[in-house]
């Protein structure tokens, strides 16, 4: 039923329970993950600064020193895990990487904010859910 699953993290306690979510799903079909980590730049909010590329650069090293699923204490099992980093504002990356992709399913977790502080700070996991083109589940 899904064969390829996207997980777009933050690394956070919410991110980690939708990890954990889409590995027994992946488990139990076959699928496959394809995790997203998107580093917040300060050229996605349009500013220009040196120290952006020294941050870029510092997560990215740490993103790829160590497999995250280790590091959250997660066991994969046998399903394979894809990773991947991208620059720039979480949503639109995440966006453009289910345009680019062919995903059966987005995975992601909820910081819980609620609609109201939610709609005020701004939702990444609702923007994806309103204009993802694929089946997007929730994990809070």
């Amino acid at each position: 039923m899904f064969k390829t699953i996207l997980v777009p993290t933050d690394a956070s306690e919410s991110a980690q329970r939708a990890l954990k979510m889409a590995i027994d799903l992946a488990s139990e079909f076959g699928s496959r993950i394809v995790l997203l980590h998107v580093v917040y730049t300060p050229e996605a909010l349009g500013y220009t600064l040196s120290s952006g590329i020294t941050v870029l650069q510092e997560e990215i090293r740490i993103y790829e020193s160590e497999a995250l699923t280790e590091a959250l204490g997660i066991d994969k099992g046998n399903v394979p895990i894809e990773k991947k980093q991208k620059p720039g504002h979480p949503a639109t990356a995440i966006l453009e990487e289910i345009e680019s992709g062919h995903f059966d399913l987005v995975v992601m977790g909820s910081r819980g904010y609620g609609p109201i502080v939610g709609s005020l700070l701004g939702s990444v996991s609702q923007r994806v859910l309103n204009k993802a083109e694929c089946p997007v589940m929730i994990v809070k």
